[in-house]
């Protein structure tokens, strides 16, 4: 028998019951920055790579779980550009590791009506990851219910750079006036044009910057900073994040709070 397709809507009511909040006030798109897998690993004797196994574990439980919370959007910060100063042997453990995840995470794409989206280059990118990356995107094009967002290869500045070459392009090709360029302009010139600005981002580890991930649509997103490496990260944490998310007052430059 087919497994019931989520409702987004239903699944947001029943958590706004669950945890004694207000629909209103859970956030639509959350990001997260995915931290401390190394340290989980070092701090255990361990290599490396079994700290990135053991992240990639928590990933399935987290996207899972967001789909069961009605969480609309969610965005996981996964191997930025400058990840590849790292160490050979672990970046090719890493590249293995997300072709295997990309194969793998369609069942579940399907079953929970997940549509997934890369935000980031493809270049230096393996040619088996990118063309499992592509079919899995492709695949799962049709799906309605939760957008998973995987930056992969990605860096806010370089999307941004990416961005003014593309408006620049259409200004050449008179498809667009400087004097026309505004902020949905820029917006849609980026990366993450199909999708909302996070509501709130997660950072583990304690780490107290945004490390170049999202440097536009995070303007005025909530930040929840825990001192729980990655590995360690439940399902739990997803909801304090988020009752402590109901509780600010998002003024968005105005003196009044706001509940969008």
């Amino acid at each position: 028998m087919p497994k019931e397709i989520p409702d987004i809507g239903q699944n947001r009511i029943a958590t706004a019951k669950r945890l004694g909040i207000e629909l209103e006030r859970i956030p639509h798109h959350i990001a997260i920055i995915m931290d401390g897998n190394g340290r989980w690993a070092t701090q255990r004797g361990l290599p490396r790579f079994q700290g990135h196994r053991q992240g990639a574990r928590v990933v399935e439980k987290i996207v899972d779980y967001c789909v069961d919370l009605g969480i609309e959007c969610l965005t996981l910060y996964s191997f930025s550009l400058q990840n590849w100063k790292r160490p050979k042997l672990e970046i090719s453990f890493l590249m293995q590791l997300y072709t295997r995840y990309l194969v793998g995470i369609r069942k579940t794409l399907k079953e929970h009506n997940v549509r997934l989206v890369h935000l980031g280059r493809t270049e230096k990118l393996p040619p088996k990851l990118v063309r499992e990356l592509h079919k899995t995107v492709e695949i799962s094009s049709k799906y309605t219910g939760m957008i998973l967002a995987l930056a992969l290869n990605y860096g806010s500045r370089e999307e941004i750079i990416d961005g003014v070459k593309k408006i620049c392009l259409d200004c050449i090709d008179g498809k667009l006036n400087v004097a026309g360029i505004d902020e949905q302009i820029v917006a849609n010139s980026l990366y993450t044009v199909s999708l909302p600005d996070p509501d709130l981002l997660i950072r583990t580890s304690n780490e107290k910057r945004i490390s170049n991930f999202l440097l536009w649509q995070l303007s005025y997103a909530e930040f929840y900073i825990i001192d729980i490496l990655w590995p360690d990260f439940t399902p739990t944490d997803v909801d304090k994040a988020i009752i402590e998310f109901a509780k600010r007052a998002r003024r968005m430059g105005d003196i009044k709070p706001s509940l969008i």
